[in-house]
């Protein structure tokens, strides 16, 4: 996770093919609004493999939007090939935390939910205020390094 620098994910802005965005008032069915824009989204794009992945993070970030933000918030999906990258403005000042594993808790899981389930996710603090919670999933893994081949020599 990263707290300021949207660093792994950067890269993807330039690489999207497909977009979908929403504005989603502070009410609970928010949530349901939001899970049904990743279904018909990513169905369209032929990502129907990360659909329920997304949906699930997509649910949770709403939810603490809802719950803490105050106010509307703004969800943005882009993708590209194998991969979707989200992000959640709300104006809320406070920024997200995980909490403490508490297996007694009922709630409180949220964020570790977004934690196991993409491959990279962070905050972001725009200038004008509030906050942007982002994350990508299907993030391709590196390229393997490959050291510089020498010439072999042979002595005789």
């Amino acid at each position: 996770m990263s707290l300021q620098h949207d660093s792994s994910a950067a890269s993807l802005d330039d690489a999207h093919e497909y977009e979908g965005e929403c504005l989603l008032p502070a009410v609970p069915t928010s949530v349901r609004d939001a899970r049904s824009l990743v279904r018909r989204e990513l169905s369209l794009w032929g990502a129907d493999d990360l659909i329920d992945d997304c949906m699930l993070i997509v649910s949770e970030l709403v939810t603490n939007a809802v719950r803490y933000g105050g106010a509307a918030c703004a969800l943005r999906i882009r993708g590209g090939g194998s991969f979707v990258r989200g992000e959640l403005f709300d104006p809320g000042e406070g920024a997200p935390r995980m909490c403490a594993r508490d297996m007694d808790a009922t709630g409180g899981r949220g964020l570790q939910i977004v934690d196991s389930l993409a491959d990279d996710w962070g905050v972001a603090h725009p200038p004008s205020g509030g906050k942007i919670v982002w994350f990508v999933l299907g993030l391709p893994a590196p390229a393997p390094i490959r050291p510089a081949v020498a010439p072999v020599l042979q002595f005789k």
